[in-house]
């Protein structure tokens, strides 16, 4: 019993196909993960195991053995769980397998059979639209999945994207049993109002450094040597307007504040004793 998955691998900015590919067989009672896995990739055997409990599914007793193909190229990441999963049932015969051909699948496997966000939808989606396949991912990443570029298509000739929130809904919309909602490319609901560094007047140089560190995405370290209030206040935070000048930075009252006492020591001389000549004892 075998059964191929689609999925991807990432490369820096380039998404790259990579076929899971699942086989069952009679002999010694093994869960095999091949291809040049990582450590991520290869605990995907325990999480399958335990969402499949979860799902009240039994691992055959035979050995299992999963490729990733091609073999010499890096798979890192958790995003195999779901093409893994797929693929052992497509094996098992609990899926047709022509139910999971056509699609980029990719989404990784809670132990309660719920699907996380995974990193990468996106450029997965584009590269499945480019190559005319669906997307299958998590739920709460088919927002995403919906930017590949899907709408540009005819409705005739356009790949779905499932969106499932969990394995078990997964399966019954693979067997025709639920249908799971075409999701939506959302755009996030900001409406708070964030300051502008175009309020502070002047300043140039540090508004400069301000851009160069949020254009980066750099630390910043607040240096004062005086009194980092205002320009904290006013360039890295902006949360309240300016404050006020204060009467002690103004120009005609820069004068330095009153200096504190300072305390003074009297050190008395030593004096020999008088009752006794030349203070000799």
């Amino acid at each position: 019993m075998q059964a191929t998955v689609r999925t991807v691998a990432f490369q820096g900015i380039d998404v790259l196909p990579v076929d899971v590919q699942v086989l069952v067989a009679p002999g010694t009672i093994a869960f095999a993960v091949v291809g040049l896995a990582d450590k991520a990739v290869g605990e995907s055997r325990e999480r399958v195991r335990a969402c499949f409990r979860a799902l009240g599914l039994a691992l055959p007793p035979q050995r299992i053995t999963v490729n990733l193909s091609p073999a010499d190229l890096a798979k890192e990441g958790s995003h195999y769980d779901l093409p893994i999963a797929l693929g052992l049932l497509a094996a098992l015969g609990v899926l047709p397998r022509e139910s999971v051909e056509g699609f980029v699948v990719l989404g990784e496997l809670a132990l309660d059979g719920s699907l996380c966000r995974v990193p990468g939808v996106l450029p997965a989606a584009i590269a499945a639209q480019a190559a005319g396949r669906g997307v299958i991912c998590p739920a709460v990443c088919g927002g995403e999945a919906a930017w590949g570029g899907f709408d540009s298509l005819p409705d005739s000739d356009r790949p779905p994207i499932i969106a499932a929130p969990s394995l078990l809904s997964l399966i019954n919309h693979l067997r025709g049993q639920q249908t799971l909602p075409a999701p939506e490319a959302l755009m996030a609901d900001d409406r708070a109002t964030y300051p502008d560094l175009s309020e502070i007047k002047g300043q140039e140089s540090a508004k400069r450094v301000l851009e160069i560190a949020a254009a980066g995405g750099h630390n910043l370290l607040n240096y004062d040597t005086m009194d980092p209030r205002p320009f904290r206040t006013c360039g890295s935070h902006r949360e309240h307007p300016c404050p006020p000048v204060e009467p002690k930075h103004t120009p005609t009252s820069a004068s330095p504040p009153p200096s504190k006492p300072r305390a003074t020591a009297h050190v008395a001389r030593w004096q020999p004793p008088k009752n006794t000549p030349g203070g000799m004892t």
